[in-house]
């Protein structure tokens, strides 16, 4: 099968045309839906094999896994995105059972998904966590999972420069270049940004409770803030929808339409190597340069995960020694 050249996160035979995601087998083509999750639901059903094969297992096990060590539930964010390896490991792994899946299928996998290394340390850990509760649960043995290494993950250390920052804003749509000066002024996810209500602008800022962490912070007006507050009502017209941003059936922008923005937006501005996330390193970087706290902007709960993303890499001022009286040695 010829490698795909783009949307590698997608399974075989299934691609994403005018809006919506299709798997395309003997030249029928099948609507899968629109939202990628429901999409690789979809899929996995139609492809699912009958009887107690690794799609019945993953779908039995994910409840319990979503329901967190302590019990107590994920955080909205990683339930989605645990959800989404599911579906994907439900897709890839249709056609086996649970005992015949092996460490090197596992390697295997984890080499496939390699280009995108959250996403493939993200799915062996669904499947590494599918196994330990089959295991505790007597459906199998052993965990095949034992023993497969991490993807390597590199810090990130790009700061997006003034200059980049403008030539991407002025190829954006309205509603995204909002979007970009809500993130850099309050330092938060795009995901959180997304999400923002109108019950979420108080008196003394805009509240936020984090979809990842679940930390909950407020985070000062400033003119500039509540300017771009107004802006974002603005496009909205005479509509008055619960939340400040505004899609499909009343519900936020689905994260994958303001992504592919920011992505064209960047090709037409000429910047490279630009993630719609660097805005929030951004934020917090240029926060700790001006002498606010980062770390409690960006909701963290030490200074030492703050330091992943204070990317400041101007040259230090510092101090040497002085001569005393023409002299060297200590004062």
């Amino acid at each position: 099968m010829r490698q795909r050249k783009t949307d590698r996160h997608l399974p075989p035979c299934v691609y994403y045309k005018h809006g919506a995601f299709w798997f395309v087998r003997n030249g029928k083509w099948h609507r899968l839906g629109t939202e990628l999750q429901a999409a690789l639901h979809e899929y996995a059903r139609l492809v699912a094999q009958p009887g107690d094969g690794m799609v019945k297992l993953i779908e039995d096990a994910l409840p319990h896994i979503l329901k967190g060590r302590k019990g107590k539930g994920l955080a909205t964010i990683t339930v989605k995105q645990y959800t989404i390896a599911a579906r994907r490991l439900q897709t890839i792994l249709a056609e086996f059972t649970p005992e015949q899946v092996k460490p090197v299928h596992v390697a295997q996998l984890r080499r496939k998904l390699a280009d995108t290394p959250a996403v493939a340390n993200r799915t062996v850990t669904v499947l590494r966590l599918v196994f330990e509760w089959a295991v505790e649960e007597q459906r199998v043995e052993s965990n095949p999972c034992i023993g497969i290494k991490a993807v390597d993950m590199p810090a990130r250390d790009r700061l997006i420069a003034p200059g980049e920052y403008q030539a991407i804003y002025a190829k954006a749509p309205v509603r995204l270049q909002v979007m970009m000066d809500l993130c850099y002024l309050t330092g938060q996810r795009i995901g959180d940004v997304i999400a923002i209500k109108r019950a979420d602008l108080r008196d003394e800022g805009i509240y936020f409770r984090q979809q990842k962490t679940g930390k909950q912070l407020i985070v000062e007006w400033t003119p500039e803030l509540r300017a771009a507050v107004d802006r974002a009502k603005a496009l909205l017209g005479n509509l008055a929808p619960l939340t400040l941003f505004y899609g499909k059936a009343g519900q936020p922008p689905r994260y994958q339409i303001v992504w592919r923005q920011w992505r064209a937006a960047c090709k037409a501005a000429k910047v490279e190597n630009a993630n719609i996330h660097d805005l929030r390193a951004l934020a917090g970087t240029d926060a700790d340069r001006q002498g606010a706290d980062a770390t409690e902007l960006l909701g963290h709960t030490d200074r030492q995960t703050t330091r992943r993303y204070l990317r400041d890499k101007r040259a230090k001022v510092v101090s040497g020694p002085r001569k005393l009286d023409g002299k060297t040695g200590t004062v």
